[in-house]
């Protein structure tokens, strides 16, 4: 509140400006940029024309005064004048070119310290300037330097964020204290942090402690006990950087100055009891002091403005000079509960409440003797009194955690919009454009500008209704204002590309009292220019979103229909939207006492508000939410206090989404030796868009500041460039393949992709130089594709890691065999995106028509599921029978035969089911038949082979048993057919009449010899490839070749008891040269191929088989007649 009790006089020109009073209290110096230090008396009520000293050849930087002198200090050279007046009495030092920043007279008059750019402080005698002592502590240029009201110590405050407090009750100094984390550290000696902001130790008159300016623009308390920080002055209402802190001379109230503002604070409840703020509004307060003997208060500004405010404690609050018993006590007053508590009765102390002057309450008088506050310290709860127990000497973090209090709530806040300041702010500020507004008193003036003109015009208009939100979005500008007098608040959409206001619409709350929060809109980017309205773009203006005092959340179409109105469910703070969906940003319930917002989020969809992703904002406590935004991607991206940058990935993807940390902007190369703080504007690709703010400065000013790049770097902990580059690459890429649909890939992604593989390959190329084989297959699977593993195998050859190399070339069959990655992730996205699975309609009936109206039993369907397609697991329905040279067919029962067939075959075995075996058999028959009986034999055997393929197909169903196989015997004699003709050149001999005695029943056991099913299975599968024409020219052809066989038959042998090849070919008779090319001619017109012409040429000819039968029938004989020998013997 403005204060009719303040004076203002024009003393300097604008920049920095000093003060200091005269001990005695009836004088005030100033000095300013114009090399004159003013002296202003204040013992006359009139003011008159001040006195000037102008010895000073450079700006006057600071001040000090004492009982017989007082001192300027002017670039490197501190002079000495007379008390009260402007003659130069001499030099105290000369720095040599080293600007002075402060200077400081103890309390007895005898020491001055001297405070400069170099890193020691200079302490001179009063009496003898030849006397100088040097401390040396601080790394950097030290800024302020003060004692404490009994001259025992010296705090110096120094560029380099230290506070060190010096012993000088000795005639040696010594350093008793080095305090970290509470000042901020300062570099650049050109910004206004450095030049207008205070940071020196401002001393309690009771020596116990003294105050400070955090870096977090709070003021703090650090007790002389253990020199640590042990309260903080807070109050909503001031925000923003204390440029200049002052103490009364009894203690009782401290004085700060924020930015053009004017708080005093009770040291003893830490409440705010006066203020004042100077018109015109936008200036800085560098300095501020208390007068010593009266109730005044007197300051500058950087505009060169000199200020007086006249009693500026009331008189109904205890005096600021005055001596108090409580000026010397610990600056908390708990007051002290009455004996008897009502827990239903009156608040303890209502008559001796503590509040501001404005509503009326008072402050109680310390100077009372009041038995209610007879030993009032009392601290039951074990350093419950404190603000925030020091752990460790862990630094402030900035925020407060008292007994009582809880942590402030964020207020709602849009986007990109700075507060009005020197009647000029901004509404918005991102990378589509700007809106600045100028206050006219009566109207605004809006400024619409955007950064690419060629696709949108940018204009201006009078805003009588003053609106103080608003936002750029894709397809048009919304704003909105505050509700005043009879007219309720009120939303504007003005879409792009339209000259008149015809197409721009608003929307009004009917509820007077209710405001709007924020607002935002959304669409599709243009696919052409906007600067003109055309029918080629179809995509409309997009939707747009108001968030109301009433808890909700209002969605209205590009064209102001109103679509729905959305419970939020919490406390707004803040949205932004994308083409489908609004990002809100809310608390769900309260805030936390160990300073934690509770913000959480929510993406709502535009098409059916469905919730896509909703879960808590990753924001640490102690911290705020700064800004949201949208990257290039479309991704929503975060900024708090503690400059770190998330972005949410999968946040197509329902309930799948989470947040990735890009940035943290204290780890940038520029930040470091350097107070500056970042106003986010954007994020694209690999760039982060902000403001750059100096010092203290929260929010950007005029003229618009340019946009600078930081380029965007994952914070991660180890140092390794390449590694870093591979995964903020393989981020980008994921989140490009979220926003696909229907499309595989992209010559974007497919560009990346193989960039990423290219610094993958330099990876796996240190990894195999060092022998690291885990890392290199770990690396070698995130490579995209396959000739970059032809690249690592090649790589792992050249360093000879023939495993390693092994190993990647499994790798590579795999990835060659598996799905195709590009379709799996297709897959997924469908499978997300898209719901498949269609809730199936229930059918139900009721009676036989199934027409009756029954009530729907959704328990009642019994019936499986749907059918879901498994290639890989289908039922089979034609069984496929695979057979090697090891299978073979299990013998069948013996078939009874007639008598007429007893004496060619003995016995009869279940034939082969494969057709190789027939064919066989009908081209070594030796027999001699005629052409109709040998095309009979070969039909019979045909159909054998198609009977036995039945019944293997019935057969491989294990649910149904077979019926028992009817079929005759193939080999048996036709009857009234020549005896001959089908004669078995496979079947046993009949026994000789000479040794059926002596072989007894040995013999007969081992007459029916088995055969190999490998050899006959082999030679029927080469023959079931021919036709019918085959088996009628066999019938001559066999019969020609009979006539040089054995009139007695062929005897069966098999392949086990076979002789060698050579003893074979040696022993058997040679065949004719009629005979083979017989044997030739038959395969070539039969069409047998050439790979079944040379299996058949490698086994052995008939001949040979049938004299190795006879071969070993004698074989046999012999055996079994020595054996019957050996038996007689040993009867």
């Amino acid at each position: 509140m403005a204060n009719n009790d303040v004076v203002s006089n024009p003393a300097h020109p604008d920049g920095y400006t000093c003060l200091a009073f005269s001990l005695d209290g009836s004088y005030v110096y100033t000095g300013g940029t114009d090399y004159l230090v003013r002296i202003w008396s204040l013992d006359t009520d009139a003011m008159n024309e001040p006195e000037s000293a102008t010895d000073a050849e450079h700006e006057i930087t600071s001040l000090a005064a004492s009982h017989d002198f007082w001192l300027s200090a002017s670039d490197d050279l501190v002079r000495r004048y007379v008390k009260h007046e402007s003659q130069l009495h001499g030099f105290v030092t000369n720095t040599n070119g080293i600007r002075v920043r402060c200077v400081a007279i103890d309390p007895k008059g005898k020491r001055i310290a001297v405070a400069s750019d170099e890193v020691s402080i200079k302490v001179i005698s009063a009496e003898d300037n030849s006397i100088v002592q040097r401390l040396e502590g601080h790394t950097k240029g030290v800024r302020r330097v003060s004692w404490d009201p009994t001259g025992t110590y010296l705090t110096s405050c120094g560029s380099d964020g230290k506070i060190l407090v010096w012993d000088m009750s000795a005639e040696q100094s010594k350093l008793e204290k080095a305090i970290d984390g509470i000042i901020p550290v300062v570099v650049d000696q050109e910004s206004n942090e450095f030049l207008f902001y205070d940071c020196s130790a401002v001393w309690h008159p009771s020596s116990q402690h003294f105050y400070a300016v955090s870096r977090t623009h709070e003021v703090v308390t650090i007790t002389k006990s253990d020199w640590s920080k042990s309260s903080t002055f807070i109050d909503k209402d001031v925000t923003g950087a204390v440029t200049a802190l002052a103490i009364s001379p009894n203690g009782v109230y401290l004085a700060s100055a924020c930015q053009s503002s004017i708080y005093i604070w009770s040291t003893q409840t830490r409440r705010i009891v006066a203020r004042h703020t100077s018109n015109p509004s936008g200036t800085i307060i560098t300095s501020l002091a208390w007068c010593p003997k009266k109730n005044h208060l007197a300051w500058t500004d950087n505009n060169g403005g000199f200020f007086q405010w006249h009693k500026p404690i009331s008189d109904t609050l205890p005096d600021p000079i005055k001596k108090s018993s409580v000026a010397n006590n610990p600056t908390t007053i708990p007051l002290k509960p009455k004996t008897g508590l009502d827990l239903f009765g009156e608040e303890i102390g209502d008559a001796e409440e503590l509040t501001t002057p404005e509503n009326g309450d008072r402050i109680p008088d310390t100077n009372a003797d009041d038995d209610d506050y007879d030993n009032w310290i009392v601290d039951d709860l074990g350093g419950g009194m404190q603000d925030e127990p020091v752990v460790g000497g862990k630094p402030d973090d900035g925020y407060i955690k008292e007994m009582v209090s809880i942590t402030k709530a964020q207020p709602p806040f849009q986007p990109g919009s700075t507060p009005m300041e020197n009647k000029r702010c901004f509404l918005a500020y991102n990378l589509t454009g700007v809106i600045e507004v100028t206050d006219q008193d009566t109207h605004y003036i809006a400024n619409v500008d955007f950064f690419d003109r060629s696709t949108r015009k940018s204009y201006h208009f009078t805003d009588t209704f003053k609106h103080n939100l608003g936002y750029l979005g894709e397809r048009g500008a919304v704003f909105a204002c505050p509700p005043e007098g009879d007219h309720p608040a009120q939303v504007l959409f003005k879409p792009y590309g339209t000259w008149t206001s015809q197409k721009e619409w608003t929307y009004q709350l009917k509820r007077k009292e209710s405001h709007i929060l924020g607002v935002t809109t959304g669409g599709l980017s243009p696919s052409s220019s906007l600067r003109e309205t055309t029918d080629s773009d179809l995509q409309g203006y997009g939707d747009v979103v108001v968030a109301t005092s009433e808890g909700d959340l209002t969605f209205l179409s590009g064209t102001g229909r109103e679509r729905r109105i959305m419970g939020l469910g919490g406390d707004f703070v803040s949205m932004v939207a994308g083409p489908e969906w609004v990002f809100v940003v809310y608390r769900a319930g309260s805030t936390t006492i160990d300073g934690s917002q509770n913000l959480s989020y929510c993406i709502i969809n535009f098409d059916d508000f469905s919730v896509r992703q909703r879960d808590i904002l990753p924001l640490p406590k102690g911290h705020t939410l700064k800004w949201v935004g949208l990257t290039d991607q479309g991704a929503p991206a975060t900024y708090d206090t503690t400059g770190c940058v998330h972005i949410l990935t999968k946040f197509r993807t329902p309930h799948h989404a989470s947040w990735a940390r890009i940035l943290d902007t204290n780890l940038l190369e520029r930040k470091q030796g350097k107070d500056e703080s970042y106003w986010p504007v954007g994020i694209s690709e690999n760039t982060f868009h902000c403001l750059i703010l100096k010092g203290r400065q929260e929010y950007p000013g005029f003229p618009r500041p340019l946009i600078q790049e930081l380029p965007i770097t994952l914070p991660f902990r180890r140092d390794d460039p390449k590694e870093e580059i591979i995964e903020r690459q393989l981020l980008y890429v994921q989140t490009s393949f979220d926003l696909l649909s229907e499309e595989l890939t992209t010559e974007d992604i497919t560009t990346r992709e193989r960039g990423i593989d290219k610094e993958l390959i330099l990876l796996i190329q240190a990894a195999c130089k060092s022998d690291n084989a885990a890392r290199v297959i770990e690396l070698t699977k995130l490579l995209h594709h396959l000739p970059s593993f032809d690249a690592a195998i090649k790589i792992a050859g050249f360093y000879h890691l023939v495993g390693l190399r092994e190993k990647l070339e499994v790798l590579k069959a795999e990835r060659e065999e598996a799905e195709d990655r590009l379709e799996v992730l297709r897959q997924k996205r469908k499978r997300w995106l898209k719901t498949t699975n269609v809730p199936r309609e229930i059918e139900h009936t009721n009676g036989v028509n199934g027409n009756g109206g029954g009530r729907f039993d959704p328990l009642g369907d019994t019936r499986p599921p749907l059918a879901i397609e498994r290639p890989g697991m289908s039922r089979v329905k034609m069984p496929i029978v695979e057979r090697t040279r090891f299978s073979s067919t299990a013998p069948q029962p013996p078939v009874l035969v007639p008598d007429s067939q007893e004496e060619s075959q003995s016995t009869t075995r279940s034939p082969s089911p494969a057709p190789w075996d027939s064919e066989v058999g009908a081209l070594a028959s030796t027999d001699s038949s005629s052409n109709l009986n040998a095309n009979a034999t070969t039909a019979q055997k045909r159909k054998r082979s198609e009977a036995d393929d039945l019944g293997i197909s019935q057969s491989s169903d294990v649910s149904v048993m077979p019926p028992p196989k009817q079929k005759t015997n193939p080999f048996a004699r036709k009857q009234n057919a020549d005896p001959n003709a089908s004669r078995n050149p496979f079947a046993s001999r009949s026994k000789p009449s000479n040794a059926a005695h002596t072989t007894n029943s040995g013999l007969s056991a081992r007459g029916s010899i088995q055969k190999s099913d490998s050899f006959f299975e082999k030679v029927e599968a080469a023959e079931s490839s021919t036709t019918g024409k085959k088996s009628k020219k066999l019938g001559p052809k066999s019969s020609k070749d009979s006539k040089d066989k054995d009139p007695t038959g062929p005897k069966q042998a098999t392949l086990f008891g076979m002789m060698p090849r050579a003893f074979q070919t040696s022993q058997a008779p040679k065949k004719t040269e009629t005979a083979q090319k017989t044997r030739a001619e038959e395969n070539e017109d039969d069409g047998i191929g050439e790979e079944t012409q040379e299996l058949l040429d490698s086994y052995p000819d008939m001949e040979d088989i049938e004299s190795e039968s006879q071969m070993m029938l004698m074989d046999s004989r012999g055996l079994e007649e020595t054996q019957v020998d050996e038996e007689t013997q040993m009867a």
